[in-house]
C-alpha cells in the first residue's frame, strides 16, 4: 500500500525523523489558510505547493512549483489542484493520461535562508530479496533519478546492508554519515537521521522508504524535504492506523473492488484473462499463455475457496476490462474440490449470461474427471481441459479465431 507525501512525513515524524513540515490543502481556500499558518511558524512568506499522486516526478510534469508570495500560492494551487498531472511514473508516463489531482502540500521552503549552503543526498531502505535482508541505498547525488546516476556513476551509490537478528548498527549509521562527506554536526544529524528513519521503516512494516532528496540545511539539520513511502498490505493488520490512510482514488479500481471481495488482483495489458488458485499456479499461467501466443490481462488468486460466488465475482472483474478476449481459468483441486469449482464456473456463466468470450477451463487434482464432465455437459462456450498443454492449445485456437 502506498502513502502520499504528507502521510509518510506523518509516519516519520512520529518515530523522530525531521521532516519538510506542511499543510495538505484540497482546494485554495484550503491552501490559503495552510500558507497563513506555515507563514506565521516561519516568518516567510515562500511555500512549496507539492501535488499528491501516488507518483514520482511530480516536478517534471509541473506538480512542484515554489511560491514566494499569496499571490503565486492561489495561481498555483488553482492550477495544479484538479489538472492531470503526467509523470514519467504514472499511467502511460508522459504520454499517458495522467494522474487527477486531487489535493497539494503546501510545505515550507527548507533551503531557506541561504539556499547554496544546502546539500540533497539520496536515501532509501528496502528489502534486498537475494541477500534476504534489508538494505540502505544512499548517494551524495540526490534530487535525481537514481536510476541514472547509477548507470552513469555507480561509484557514487553505496549500499549498506542490515543484518536481520542485529539490525542496524551504530557504526554502519556512521559509515554512511563517512561516505556521504559530513562532518561535525550535520554527521552526527546524519546518523540519528538514519538511525529513526530505520525504525520507522522496522515499525511500520515498510517494503519502501525513499528519501529523495534528504537535505542538509544550511543550519547542518538533517531533513526529509520528500519520500515515497510504501508498505506491506499483508502487515496492515498490525496497523489499522496505516490502513485507514489508504486512498482508493489513486488505485485502480477494479484492483480496489477485487480487494473488496478477498481476490487477489493486479490488471495488465495483455488479451487473455486468467482465474487461477494460487500464486505459483497463477505465474506458471500466465507463463503458458505468453508460450501460447498470448498476454496475459492480469494476474487473478481466487485462494483456496473458489466457490461460486467468489468465481462469480472473478469472471465481473476479469471481463471489465475490454481488451480481453479470452478467458483461461486454471484451478488445481487440492483443498477444493475441481467438481465445485466446475459447477461454480457453470452457475457464475449461467447468472451473468453476458460472457462474449471464449473460456478455456482446465481443472486438476480431485474429482478432476467429474468436474470435466460436468462443464462438457452445461451446454455452455465453455472448453475444458485437463493437462496444460491442452487448455494452452486452446488458448492458442480461441485467440486465433477471435
Amino acid at each position: 500500500m502506498n502513502l502520499h507525501e504528507y502521510q509518510g512525513k506523518e509516519l516519520l515524524k512520529s518515530y523522530g525523523v525531521a521532516i519538510q513540515e506542511g499543510v495538505v490543502a484540497h482546494n485554495v481556500e484550503e491552501a490559503v489558510a495552510a500558507w497563513n499558518k506555515i507563514r506565521e511558524a516561519t516568518g516567510t512568506d515562500v511555500v512549496v505547493v507539492k501535488a499528491q499522486i501516488h507518483a514520482g516526478g511530480r516536478g517534471k510534469g509541473g506538480g512542484v512549483k515554489l511560491a514566494k508570495n499569496l499571490d503565486q500560492l492561489k495561481e498555483h494551487a488553482g492550477n495544479i489542484i484538479g489538472m492531470m498531472l503526467k509523470t514519467p511514473q504514472t499511467p502511460g508516463g508522459m504520454d499517458g493520461e495522467g494522474k487527477l489531482v486531487r489535493k497539494v502540500l503546501i510545505a515550507e521552503d527548507s533551503y531557506r535562508p541561504d539556499f547554496d549552503a544546502c546539500k540533497e543526498y539520496y536515501v532509501s531502505i528496502l528489502m534486498d530479496r537475494e541477500k534476504k535482508c534489508n538494505v540502505i541505498i544512499y548517494s551524495t547525488e540526490g534530487g535525481m533519478d537514481i536510476e541514472k546516476v547509477a548507470e552513469e556513476t555507480p561509484h557514487l551509490v553505496h549500499k549498506e546492508y542490515i543484518d536481520a537478528e542485529l539490525g542496524l548498527q551504530a557504526f554502519q549509521t556512521r559509515k554512511i554519515a563517512f561516505n556521504l562527506g559530513l562532518s561535525g554536526q550535520a554527521f552526527k544529524n546524519m546518523v540519528k537521521f538514519i538511525q529513526s528513519l530505520y525504525k520507522a521503516f522496522t515499525g511500520a512494516d515498510a517494503t519502501l522508504f525513499e528519501i529523495n532528496p534528504t537535505l542538509k540545511t544550511a543550519d547542518d539539520r538533517i531533513v526529509a524535504v520528500d519520500c515515497k513511502v510504501s508498505l506491506d498490505e499483508n502487515a496492515l493488520y498490525r496497523h489499522p492506523d496505516l490502513e485507514a490512510m489508504r486512498d482508493k482514488d489513486e488505485e485502480d479500481p477494479t484492483e480496489v473492488e477485487a480487494k473488496e471481495f478477498d481476490l487477489n488482483y493486479v490488471k495488465l495489458d495483455g488479451n487473455v484473462g486468467c482465474m487461477v488458485n494460487g500464486a505459483g499456479l497463477a505465474m506458471a499461467t500466465m507463463d503458458i499463455i505468453k508460450l501460447s501466443g498470448g498476454e496475459p490481462a492480469n494476474f487473478l488468486d481466487v485462494g483456496g475457496t473458489a466457490n461460486a460466488e467468489r468465481v462469480e465475482q472473478a469472471f465481473h472483474i476479469i471481463l471489465k476490462d475490454p481488451a480481453v478476449k479470452a478467458i483461461l481459468i486454471n484451478i488445481f483441486g487440492g483443498i477444493v474440490r475441481c467438481d465445485r469449482v466446475a459447477q461454480g464456473v457453470v452457475d457464475a456463466y449461467k447468472n451473468m449470461g453476458n460472457i462474449n468470450v471464449p473460456i478455456i477451463v482446465r481443472l486438476q487434482g480431485t474429482n478432476a474427471d467429474i468436474a470435466k464432465k460436468i462443464i462438457d455437459e452445461s451446454g455452455l462456450k465453455v472448453h475444458s481441459a485437463i493437462l496444460l498443454q491442452e487448455a494452452a492449445d486452446l488458448v492458442s485456437q480461441v485467440l486465433a479465431e477471435a
